[in-house]
């Protein structure tokens, strides 16, 4: 491999350790490298290729729209590309499901969603502290970063990180505790050190945090108790939302409405930076550019995700596809935890972002390596980095899903092998 990328690039790259080739071409959930090689892609620009590399659909809006001429950058001024998103997000996502949000259209990362959503939480209710949870995962700002778990980011940020308070997450302390009583305890209670929060951020499905899932139940608790208290409701959506669980977005399942709901990722379809925080009218209180961003008017991105919705999403066929999909792929990982047992403990997740979850963190590592030497490129995640993570496109076929799926298998029988385990049990078929 040409060692310009060792020469010239910062060591703060991070994929490209796992996955050393250099790849120039890519549809769907395949990535081809500089000499031709295939691989099957289960990272997805981790969550921000749903709908597959140059997905057809996508890129024929996105040529058209280039050809014609039409605006590129905007900032926030209105544009064509942009009246036609707004309409197409209202009409086929937001009114359906009884939504209603006005939608800022903030910096090109989640990140960025994240920070703006944190201020206005704080603009509105005059209050500084913000609840986070175990193994939440939120962006690497400092802002980001101050209500996100994990030592390593934290660490990297070189300064105190302050403003966030850290509560226990759902099965965190496991089955018996009720953390959601413990919060509200801990709240109520005026020597518990807790400031009162200007609000409670989470994410469904902690994607990077090791696809822990919080029951629809717990959602509920939780929304309650933030109405009850006055505290903004936040929804980190950027990974698990745009279809992920099989859901637009994934807090649909437990009924919620949020106050707030930052979205990123697949926003665009197309890989494109595009992020949003959709924000409860009554709590749009910014002043003109108080939250602003060069980037914040990417119309090819507005383009190629209302080319999305309309596809995918004005009928119920694609979520139904998904769905249909999930339960194909629990199945196929359940059968590898059944043969691999103990190595293999339990299958994390939901939706299309489930994974396995490993009892030896280095065997993960082996095993995803292993992968990627026969053809299949698949993260881990989790706290050290113990759950295999499967994040394919959502357009994947059971063709690919299963020869996907047939690699990962190969690549823990033969690291069962190297370790000298027994590999016990039928070698699962593709169903």
């Amino acid at each position: 491999m040409n060692d310009i990328f060792a020469r010239n690039e910062s060591k703060v790259q991070s994929y490209a350790r796992s996955f050393p080739v250099v790849f120039n071409r890519a549809l769907g959930t395949e990535l081809w490298d500089a000499q031709g090689r295939r691989y099957l892609d289960f990272l997805a620009g981790a969550g921000s290729l749903n709908y597959g590399h140059n997905n057809p659909v996508l890129k024929r809006a996105l040529i058209d729209y280039i050809e014609s001429d039409a605006i590129t950058h905007s900032l926030d001024l209105h544009t064509a590309a942009k009246e036609k998103f707004l309409e197409a997000f209202q009409e086929i996502i937001l009114a359906p499901r009884g939504l209603d949000y006005v939608v800022q259209f903030t910096g090109p990362t989640g990140t960025n969603a994240v920070e703006a959503a944190l201020k206005l939480a704080r603009k509105a209710t005059g209050r500084t502290n913000v609840i986070f949870f175990t193994n939440g995962f939120h962006g690497v700002s400092s802002g980001a970063l101050a209500v996100t778990g994990n030592e390593y980011f934290r660490r990297a940020a070189g300064m105190p990180l302050m403003g966030g308070t850290s509560m226990p997450y759902d099965g965190y302390m496991g089955d018996e505790m009720d953390t959601i009583a413990y919060l509200d305890r801990m709240l109520a209670d005026r020597s518990s050190g807790i400031d009162m929060p200007a609000a409670v951020i989470v994410e469904t499905v902690q994607g990077e945090g090791g696809l822990n899932a919080a029951r629809c139940k717990w959602l509920r608790r939780l929304q309650s108790l933030c109405n009850e208290r006055g505290i903004v409701f936040i929804v980190d959506d950027i990974q698990a939302g745009c279809g992920r669980t099989g859901t637009f977005f994934s807090f649909e399942p437990a009924g919620i409405k949020p106050d707030m709901v930052t979205l990123s990722k697949s926003l665009s379809g197309y890989g494109l930076p595009f992020s949003v925080v959709l924000i409860k009218r009554s709590l749009d209180m910014w002043k003109p550019a108080e939250h602003n961003g060069t980037f914040r008017g990417n119309n090819h991105a507005f383009v190629t995700a209302t080319a999305a919705l309309e596809h995918y999403w004005r009928t119920p066929d694609f979520a139904e596809e998904v769905a249909e999909k999930s339960e194909h792929l629990r199945h196929r990982l359940e059968t590898m935890i059944e043969r691999f047992s103990p190595d293999l403990i339990k299958v994390k997740g939901r939706g299309m972002m489930q994974g396995i979850l490993c009892a030896d963190p280095k065997r993960a590592a082996a095993i995803t390596a292993n992968a990627f030497r026969h053809g299949l490129i698949i993260e881990r995640a989790g706290p050290e980095d113990e759950v295999i993570k499967c994040l394919m496109p959502l357009t994947t076929s059971y063709e690919i899903l299963d020869e996907g799926l047939d690699i990962l298998e190969n690549a823990l029988e033969e690291e069962c092998v190297r370790s000298g385990g027994r590999c016990e049990g039928n070698r699962a078929s593709a169903a």
